[in-house]
């Protein structure tokens, strides 16, 4: 009797490798395989407009794509596709991974208010390619910042926003002098967050056009945490981390059960947030009384500890009540929040980056068990850390 021998899928992953969001999104999707495999692979890093010529001839099981034109076409091929969101809105019928941009948002206006800063300013996109309409390229760029100013704005502040071109534009080396102008017009010191990482490259760039310093006059925050251009800039960039391999890995999980048939199978993947990785670019405490500086130094210095507030006044060498009405002036929340607020940053960190034991991560934080360390967690994030790190940590359940 003849074995039957059985069809590997195969899988066209038109996805490019030059970021840091496209790898890690590359290898969620190929740890997905790996568990529920085996699949091969048609990769094109040149994305749907270098694929599409020959991608009717391949036969393909599934795709996995950047948004781009042809999407309408892509449905039409009636072969099962996931849509990984970036220009356009939600395609019908595909299912489509989206970026948490709310969420972006909020958590890059938490630590830009954490550093002090009383001002604030925000860069996004907003047009240079014409090809595009530009309401719908950006949407993203526009969620951000709302979100961004909702929440600043929440805290008593207001925002300055500005709209630039994108830095692969014939335009920027115009747009440059543009955005130094505007920079130097805004109050000083200011807390800024770009919509992403590249914008943010461009507002450094832009600052050391004009003089200003970063970030002892402007601190600037990027979102998509890559490496690579966090790292070229000088200083070094701070970023919103995203989950973009645990997103990679949904994906893969969604296309697996739609090629065997699955019922009930998400519409939609959410490509979570999940903290700020701090670097030198907002590295500054605006705070200009020495008191509240010493207190948020020493804070800073003994996150790892389990500190009381009596510990912080302290340090500051003042009364309790007199540094708590201070700080309160200064930072707009109480010392005991500010503390709670930094030491869960610690505990997301080392839920989301690590593969350390809960147990561990709340011994070395200070905490003296298992329970309090959850509770104190709760509290915050209202849900435990074990369900966090299931819900964000870059590898799926």
């Amino acid at each position: 009797m003849k074995r039957q021998i059985k069809k590997i899928p195969t899988i066209g992953l038109l996805i490019e490798s030059s970021r840091e969001s496209g790898r890690a999104l590359i290898c969620g999707i190929a740890r997905c395989a790996h568990h529920y495999g085996p699949w091969s692979f048609y990769w094109e890093p040149g994305g749907l407009e270098k694929a599409w010529p020959e991608l009717k001839a391949l036969n393909v099981d599934g795709i996995i794509l950047r948004d781009v034109d042809k999407l309408e076409e892509v449905a039409e091929l009636k072969i099962p596709a996931v849509v990984i969101g970036h220009s356009k809105a939600e395609i019908p019928d595909l299912v489509n991974v989206v970026t948490d941009s709310a969420a972006i948002g909020q958590i890059g206006a938490e630590h830009l208010l954490s550093c002090g800063f009383k001002h604030f300013a925000y860069c996004g996109y907003g047009g240079g390619i014409p090809s595009f309409s530009t309401s719908e390229l950006f949407t993203w760029s526009d969620l951000r910042r709302e979100s961004f100013e909702k929440r600043i704005r929440r805290a008593g502040f207001d925002v300055d926003a500005y709209t630039t071109l994108s830095a692969a534009t014939e335009a920027w080396q115009e747009e440059r002098h543009k955005m130094a102008g505007w920079l130097q017009s805004l109050p000083k010191p200011i807390g800024l967050m770009a919509c992403n990482d590249d914008c943010g490259r461009q507002v450094i760039e832009a600052c050391k056009l004009t003089g200003l310093s970063v970030p002892d006059e402007v601190g600037i925050l990027g979102a998509d945490n890559d490496e690579v251009v966090c790292g070229l800039s000088e200083p070094s960039m701070s970023s919103v981390a995203i989950n973009f391999e645990r997103a990679g890995y949904e994906t893969a999980l969604v296309l697996h059960r739609i090629l065997r048939g699955k019922p009930r199978t998400p519409s939609k993947i959410i490509v979570s947030a999940t903290h700020v990785v701090a670097r030198r670019s907002t590295d500054f405490m605006a705070v200009f009384d020495p008191q509240v500086r010493k207190s948020l130094q020493f804070v800073r210095d003994h996150i790892r500890e389990n500190i009381m507030v009596m510990d912080i006044s302290r340090a500051a060498g003042m009364s309790r009540r007199a540094l708590e009405i201070k700080f309160r002036r200064e930072i707009g929340c109480s010392i005991h929040e500010y503390v709670r607020r930094l030491r869960t940053d610690k505990i997301v960190r080392l839920l989301v980056e690590t593969d350390l034991p809960v147990g561990q991560i709340a011994e070395s934080l200070g905490f003296a068990d298992i329970q309090h360390f959850a509770r104190y967690f709760r509290t915050n994030k209202e849900i435990s850390p074990l369900a966090y790190r299931r819900a964000f940590g870059k590898h799926a359940a």
